[in-house]
């Protein structure tokens, strides 16, 4: 079961990111490791993500029947480049909260937070090098090549995504490339390199990139989801947010595109925080939530196919399965 496998790798996770993280060169720079450890949730149960995607990478190797221990540098590269996406996004998106605790800019200031995103990329780099020990060094360097590529698709989903904010119209195509940069391209990165580790043929690593890619998309569908219909105190932020922000999340781009009274009412202008309740009733009663929901069906089946397709069969594609379908239960 996919629950056994997270409580065997999750702690192993975050033994590779102690040992990225806790670096000589930090003992001469007082404070920086402490906010790297912070934004990683070792200092709080709360502050802790749930390491999605380093262990679908182990997952990956694990399916195309390599041993999953051998990833964990690539494991350990995507949660930190992940993490490194996190905090500058908080200080773009002007977040304050984040897993229920203060942003790292929130706690400690712009200027620190930026260098410590900065720090936490470099480390990316560092961790993903391990792989020439664990694999060879063939692995090594085409999976640095990927980070590098990947951490460029990330930031220009980012750009989409702010340049957006200042438009008040979106066209649901640039809604799909957006979250393919922003959301999907590290998923299909973390499923491409388990494969690479595992020594995958061409084919079954395009189809297990395919299917990292589909569940990004669905795993932001439904973010956009819980973004407006979400529980706050489960998801440890305001559903107020997104549509205050002006953030063309997937249900906004549906009903501007069905031209009824929320899209009258958001090209007037910025929302105020006490119109949130009546627009999202809206958003409902013009088919938003249930378009969501149906496209978040829809992306997880083609992921499941593309899962299929690669040709694994053994307990960690079992594990994988689950991992798909839980995005349908996801409440934060």
């Amino acid at each position: 079961m996919l629950a056994d496998f997270i409580v065997i790798a999750q702690p192993t996770i975050d033994k590779e990111l102690q040992r990225v993280v806790t670096k000589a060169l930090f003992k001469s720079y007082p404070g920086i490791e402490d906010i790297l450890r912070y934004q990683l949730g070792w200092e709080s149960q709360s502050g802790q993500g749930k390491r999605i995607r380093p262990v679908m990478v182990l997952l990956s190797a694990g399916a195309t029947g390599a041993n999953w221990r051998c990833a964990l540098p690539a494991a350990a590269a995507v949660e930190l480049l992940h993490n490194f996406s996190l905090i500058h996004d908080d200080i773009e998106d002007n977040s304050q909260f984040r897993r229920g605790q203060h942003t790292v800019w929130k706690k400690w200031g712009i200027p620190l937070a930026i260098n410590a995103g900065d720090a936490i990329f470099a480390l990316a780099f560092d961790a993903i090098s391990r792989l020439s020990e664990t694999v060879d060094l063939q692995a090594a360097q085409r999976s640095t090549m990927l980070l590098a590529e990947t951490s460029l698709q990330l930031t220009c989903g980012q750009h989409m995504d702010i340049a957006y904010e200042r438009e008040r119209q979106m066209g649901m195509d640039a809604y799909w490339a957006m979250i393919a940069g922003k959301t999907a391209a590290l998923l299909s990165a973390s499923m491409r390199f388990g494969a690479i580790a595992g020594k995958a043929g061409a084919e079954q690593e395009q189809q297990l990139a395919s299917f990292g890619h589909y569940l990004g998309l669905a795993f932001q569908a439904w973010d956009d989801w819980l973004g407006i219909w979400g529980d706050p105190n489960e998801l440890g932020k305001s559903t107020e947010s997104d549509l205050v922000a002006g953030k063309k999340t997937l249900p906004v781009v549906f009903a501007l595109e069905q031209r009824g009274r929320f899209a009258e009412r958001w090209i007037r202008g910025s929302i105020r925080p006490e119109e949130v309740g009546v627009l999202s009733g809206w958003l409902i009663d013009e088919g938003a939530q249930a378009f969501v929901e149906n496209q978040t069906q829809q992306l997880t089946e083609k992921a499941l196919q593309s899962l299929q397709t690669a040709g694994c069969d053994n307990e960690y594609t079992d594990n994988l399965h689950e991992l798909a379908l839980s995005l349908l239960k996801r409440r934060r």
